[in-house]
């Protein structure tokens, strides 16, 4: 018993770590074209990322508790390897001041976890393809509605005063960052929901067909909206200017973008990485200048973050398994 409560709060500071190092993609645009000081968009992307146990359905715990790997060979050890697994590929990552995927590291520890245990064929492999195929449709997504959306504004605005649009979308913004954050909990809560669940299985808790209870929702929520508050900012530098330089109509175009995929994310059970979406989103604002105004350079490096994050994360969640095993 003392084991399961260790590794429920294990996955809660994962879930604060995924608050901070994530809290970026919430706040950089936000906060790169000054709409907000960096203690306000805090504290507004927190305010979000709580409330949004109230909208959306836990379809992505399903997915992350039965969909990655097969839960009659899960066991605590696993679980805790994993968690241990994605806690140190996020705290390296953000250390370095790279936006990697949080939701990736954590599908990556346990897929290293489980092979470890079990072998291969604990993998749920349908699952696991889905999740790593929005590793290039998230970003794709967000990148070509953020070019059609700022194609549209541009549009629009092109015979009004540029202080006027400025003014405007400055307001707006406030309103694509409150549903950036939205999504952001939304769909990143919810996997630390899916370990927990999975652990009170493998614990003999609950069953598969319990439902995942109000304190596991709730506690989830408060660690992601706690960890925000704290900030990330060596991300929040990487994503708000060095990709490309952004405007407050800009940085509007990109959340509301984001936001959009990471809905429809959430509402089809979808994990997606929020620093993906982001990414992809602020990418597809920069090519509406010019190639030129999107520092490619900058984006390669996170980009090799990205393809690296899962098979890593694996092998450090195997290696802990390891360890674990060995030790007890």
């Amino acid at each position: 018993m003392t084991y399961l409560y260790i590794l429920i709060t294990l996955v809660l500071i994962f879930d604060f770590i995924n608050g901070f190092h994530d809290s970026a993609n919430s706040i950089a645009t936000v906060v790169s074209t000054k709409v907000l000081s960096p203690f306000s968009a805090v504290a507004l992307a927190a305010t979000f990322n709580f409330l949004a146990f109230l909208i959306f359905p836990l379809k992505v715990a399903t997915t992350i508790g039965k969909g990655v790997i097969n839960t009659e060979i899960v066991t605590l050890n696993v679980i805790t390897a994993a968690v241990l697994a994605a806690i140190i590929w996020n705290l390296l990552t953000w250390w370095r001041g790279l936006p990697s995927s949080s939701s990736h590291t954590l599908v990556g520890g346990l897929v290293g976890a489980a092979v470890a245990a079990s072998g291969f064929g604990s993998v749920v492999y349908s699952g696991v393809a889905k999740i790593a195929l929005f590793i290039v449709v998230a970003p794709v997504l967000g990148m070509v509605m953020s070019y059609i959306i700022s194609v549209a504004v541009l549009h629009i605005v092109k015979n009004r005063s540029p202080f006027g649009v400025d003014k405007h979308f400055r307001r707006l913004q406030l309103v694509s960052a409150s549903a950036f954050s939205l999504g952001h909990g939304g769909n990143d809560a919810q996997k630390s929901m899916g370990i927990i669940w999975v652990a009170l299985i493998a614990a003999g808790k609950v069953t598969e067909d319990s439902p995942i209870d109000l304190w596991i929702v709730l506690s989830c929520h408060g660690a992601i909206a706690l960890g925000t508050l704290f900030g990330g900012w060596r991300i929040v530098k990487t994503m708000g200017q060095k990709i490309t330089k952004l405007k407050p109509f800009e940085g509007f175009c990109a959340e509301t973008a984001g936001a959009i995929t990471l809905f429809m994310a959430t509402h089809f059970g979808i994990p997606v990485s929020t620093t993906h979406t982001i990414t992809g989103s602020i990418i597809g604002v920069g090519a509406t200048k010019r190639a030129s105004a999107v520092q490619w350079g900058v984006t390669t490096k996170i980009f090799c973050a990205w393809i690296l994050t899962i098979p890593v994360s694996a092998l450090i969640g195997a290696a802990i398994f390891y360890a674990i095993e060995l030790i007890f």
